[in-house]
């Protein structure tokens, strides 16, 4: 179905006939769903390490995920822990592309390790590539490469267990980050998840201990940043192909969805995390068009750190507007939550999908073949055995 040539001249993908293309894929690629690997189960691993993030993984999703794609029409659906079996695995059931949806096993840097073994395996696979795996989910890092770009985020600085006791009065640091801002301050991990281990600490006095209390937890470097009091906001951005309507459609710009206000209780500083209290319809409010210049400028900022961060997946953009309104991006979810949406209980990104007459299944197909139009039009070269699926 595919002109190649003996080069594969990547200008033969015709996105108008993609989903003739899919109607081939779904009885021959193979698809495995790799979820978190347990560091405690025998034969996951040589030897068990620490992980400053925390573990979790993420197989109810990963299942949701295969559950979707077979019902979309993928005859050949797997779901595979993350663990150090995994090549073997991928080779045994003979996998043409990985969805990641996974956090890592263990040790520092945890998101990025398998998209970097599937690239050392020639793997394709639905996620973010290893460095953006690792921006994007160490928060200093983003934030630092947001101000490089002009987008406004909350004043910050870091202190790794390495550099000793914290104490913001002898760090110069410290005054060059914050002035004469002497509080309230919010100190979290730099690499985490589900808002664990994130403290709001009311005046400069208590950052000392709640920094050592990040550093005890995670043994890595603990992010301090200044808190802003206003209304918190997320928005899910992913590629430019879209399945609506029963029809894929590829547009100019990455589609931005799911402009939610996180509703905060009266006495929530800052969003409880999903461990403790499930994401409910209650606890996310999708923006209206009352308030239609809040919910474009959210969009703008989403679709700009896609395109400027050159991302090739779903990310979750958070946001945080300080007592003027002024929007400050916060961080970005490289791996945001895809629960099937339950009674009463869905996810943050689910959420925002009716607005655009979308379906769970409908956002499983777009990233599935935005993931594999991308690889098509830019890199043919490297997926041989799709293109040969497609012959």
């Amino acid at each position: 179905m595919i002109a190649t040539s003996t080069a594969m001249n990547i200008w033969n993908y015709d996105f108008n006939l993609l989903p003739q293309y899919l109607e081939v894929l779904f009885a021959k690629l193979r698809i495995a769903v790799v979820f978190g690997g347990d560091c405690d189960r025998h034969g996951s691993v040589i030897y068990k390490t620490h992980n400053p993030r925390s573990w979790k993984s993420y197989e109810t999703v990963a299942r949701e995920i295969a559950r979707a794609l077979t019902e979309i029409g993928f005859q050949h659906v797997f779901v595979i822990p993350d663990d150090m079996k995994l090549p073997e695995q991928l080779k045994q059931q003979n996998i043409h592309l990985v969805w990641l949806n996974t956090g890592g096993v263990q040790g520092y840097n945890p998101v990025c390790h398998t998209p970097a073994l599937l690239e050392m395996l020639g793997m394709p696979y639905v996620g973010h590539n290893p460095l953006n795996s690792s921006t994007l989910d160490n928060k200093h890092a983003f934030k630092r490469e947001l101000q490089s770009i002009g987008i406004k985020t909350a004043a910050f600085m870091t202190w790794h267990p390495s550099q000793g006791i914290f104490d913001p009065n002898l760090q110069p640091r410290f005054a060059i980050a914050f002035g004469d801002y002497q509080g309230p301050f919010v100190v979290k991990p730099v690499s985490g998840r589900a808002s664990l281990h994130v403290h709001f600490v009311d005046k400069i006095e208590g950052l000392s201990q709640a920094v050592a209390q990040v550093h005890r937890a995670t043994h890595n470097t603990a992010l301090i940043e200044k808190y802003l009091p206003g209304r918190e906001f997320c928005v899910a951005v992913c590629g430019y192909v879209t399945y609506v309507g029963g029809a894929f459609h590829k547009q100019p710009k990455p589609f931005a969805f799911a402009t939610v206000e996180r509703v905060l209780e009266s006495d929530e500083r800052i969003f409880t995390s999903m461990d403790k209290k499930a994401i409910t319809a209650d606890r996310g409010r999708l923006m209206g068009a009352e308030e239609n210049e809040v919910k474009q400028k959210l969009i703008e900022l989403a679709r700009q750190i896609y395109w400027e961060f050159s991302l090739n997946s779903l990310v979750r953009i958070d946001v945080r507007s300080d007592a003027g309104g002024e929007l400050y991006v916060l961080e970005a979810n490289p791996k945001p939550d895809l629960k099937y949406p339950g009674e009463n209980v869905t996810s943050l990104v689910a959420l925002g999908l009716a607005e655009y007459e979308m379906s769970y299944n409908d956002l499983i197909f777009s990233l599935v073949a935005d993931r594999l139009d991308y690889l098509l039009t830019q890199h043919i070269e490297i997926i041989p055995h799709i293109v040969d699926l497609l012959r």
